[in-house]
């Protein structure tokens, strides 16, 4: 909607004091005249351009000067010959963001640029998109599924359940607990409760790790397989939450 590609139904949409859509006053900009930038999840390059082709490609007029600046900035000079199939998915999502950047957007809209990736190159590529945002002074609403990601990229964060904002705040507001010493705080979710004598092993997954948590029987009322879970300290005893 903010890109202009679906309609509202009703609402008011204002970047920069621009108004882009407005349906009391039937104010509806296309999506040429709104400079957003998009970088999809399959990063939706043009396979048959090079790279540099595709900047151009971004660019309401064609700035070699320009565009050449774009991609030195983000260290992928040396691929601007390149056709999008013979790089890997790091390069990729540099080359898409680059694409969004020549146009020179108000905003940036980032589809879980980095979610196609394995860990290692998507903790790398967090760091550049934290200093990609910073460099070129963007406004960046970026999707993402994973937490940690989201606690490290994000200034301001909206959490949607079912349609709806369910919790929006800083990182540290949404994530960490307020009644926890904050030794540590991790969410996550319940992967298995397992019951041993008097006590309840519970198997929770934390991004790519997995831990055990020890909980009496009264602290494991109420969760169950699937449950997302804060886990953090209290008295440096572990302490599992659930999140209503």
């Amino acid at each position: 909607m903010i890109a202009g590609l679906e309609n509202p139904d009703d609402g008011h949409i204002e970047i920069d004091s621009e108004v882009w859509f407005d349906s009391s006053k039937k104010i509806n900009l296309s999506p040429q005249k709104r400079r957003v930038g998009l970088v999809f999840q399959n990063y939706a390059l043009f396979e048959n351009m090079s790279v540099i082709e595709n900047i151009y490609f971004a660019q309401h007029v064609k700035d070699e000067k320009k565009a050449k600046s774009i991609l030195e900035k983000m260290g992928i000079s040396k691929l601007k010959d390149r056709k999008p199939s013979t790089l890997s998915g790091g390069q990729r999502q540099r080359v898409a963001l680059c694409r969004a950047i020549a146009l020179e957007p108000k905003i940036l809209l980032l589809d879980e640029p980095l979610s196609a990736l394995d860990v290692q190159t998507r903790s790398k590529l967090q760091d550049e998109l934290k200093n990609t945002h910073d460099k070129f002074h963007l406004t960046t609403l970026l999707v993402s599924h994973d937490r940690s990601e989201v606690f490290k990229l994000s200034d301001y964060v909206i959490w949607l359940k079912d349609g709806k904002i369910f919790k929006k705040g800083t990182p540290k507001e949404i994530f960490l607990p307020k009644d926890s010493s904050r030794k540590f705080s991790f969410t996550g979710e319940i992967l298995s409760l397992e019951k041993r004598d008097i006590l309840v092993v519970a198997t929770i997954g934390i991004g790519q790790n997995i831990v055990e948590v020890v909980l009496d029987t009264e602290e494991a009322k109420g969760f169950a397989v699937g449950c997302e879970v804060v886990v953090a300290t209290k008295a440096f005893n572990p302490l599992v939450k659930k999140i209503i």
